[in-house]
């Protein structure tokens, strides 16, 4: 049986901060605030992978009221969701993403994206697919107040039934 999450995440952009998506640092004024390293896209696509086994959500299994996710690297994270997939018998079918923003422009970042990100979900990089968007101006993200990013994940048993 196939399962399906949807995970969604979005983070405010602020000075001092650098802006990590899909694992990739992308040059920029400014950079999205959190208790980790704020990398909204891997964050959406953690969230769908425990979405579609019912394990809760990234705030339960890495809390910010931990010190020990303080500046966290999200990519690191990723991997130990995909462990706790692997250990409950399940693999990673494909990830699919958007995310929105307004600046600064993602697709030359795209590629890189979906390769960390592949490696990260124990897959090939063509089970990845990473989109990007704007608002048209419309919003918080259209003001470029924050990023937000979208996800949804496949997970198939990792022995079919």
């Amino acid at each position: 049986m196939t399962r399906t999450g949807i995970g969604f995440d979005t983070h405010v952009l602020v000075a001092g901060r650098p802006l990590i998506m899909g694992g990739v640092a992308i040059a920029h004024e400014r950079g999205l605030l959190g208790h980790s390293d704020a990398d909204v896209l891997t964050h959406a696509v953690m969230d769908a992978l425990l979405g579609a086994i019912a394990d809760g959500d990234i705030g339960q299994h890495f809390p910010p009221s931990e010190a020990r996710w303080k500046d966290a690297n999200s990519i690191a994270l990723l991997r130990q969701v995909v462990a706790r997939l692997h250990s409950q018998g399940w693999l990673v079918g494909n990830v699919d993403a958007t995310v929105l923003a307004e600046a600064p422009r993602l697709a030359p970042h795209i590629p890189g994206m979906r390769a960390c990100l592949a490696e990260a979900l124990r897959v090939e990089i063509q089970q990845v697919s990473v989109k990007a968007t704007t608002n048209e101006g419309l919003g918080a993200i259209g003001r470029r107040e924050g990023i937000s990013a979208m996800a949804v994940a496949t997970v198939v048993p990792e022995k079919p039934t």
